[in-house]
């Protein structure tokens, strides 16, 4: 029995989804997730394209689709619980604790633009396709997104406003 070609995909899968999720059981949630609506969806697949890239938008569009029902909740609900903090290794190096830190206050929109072209080296066309904006905005995402990395490693905490003439 041959491989499914969704399989050659899965360790990048994995690891853009612990990168947005920042917990492994909701990072393979998120992942299943994908998989099932990749699985629904394959007929709507275009042989001609990208599958790399369409099963990132699919998983994308999942963990969105997840943030907008949670926020709707939110908003129903009283806040009882408290978020939970990023659990992270003992042993793991103090740069790549800073570093998931410095991604996590990144607006949302910076952080998939970095995890996708930096993480999984998406092209930025292959990125602007996942994320379903012009080419223009994930440079300019990507920038801003570099921009806010550096001061917030450099531990500058408030965000900087430059003047534009």
């Amino acid at each position: 029995m041959g491989r499914h070609p969704f399989e050659e995909h899965l360790p990048r899968l994995r690891r853009y989804a612990m990168a947005l999720m920042r917990d492994r059981m909701r990072a393979d949630d998120l992942v299943q997730d994908t998989l099932e609506r990749a699985l629904r969806k394959f007929s709507l697949f275009r042989r001609s394209t990208d599958l790399r890239a369409w099963l990132f938008t699919i998983m994308h569009n999942v963990h969105v689709n997840q943030i907008r029902a949670a926020t709707t909740a939110a908003r129903t609900q009283p806040d009882d619980e408290g978020s939970e903090p990023a659990h992270t290794p003992l042993d793991e190096a103090a740069t790549a604790r800073d570093i998931s830190n410095a991604l996590q206050h990144l607006a949302p929109e910076h952080r998939e633009v970095i995890l996708l072209v930096g993480l999984e080296q998406l092209s930025y066309e292959e990125t602007a396709r996942v994320l379903d904006v012009p080419i223009g905005t994930v440079m300019s995402r990507l920038t801003r997104a570099r921009e806010r990395l550096r001061a917030l490693m450099s531990g500058e905490t408030s965000p900087t406003l430059r003047r534009v003439k």
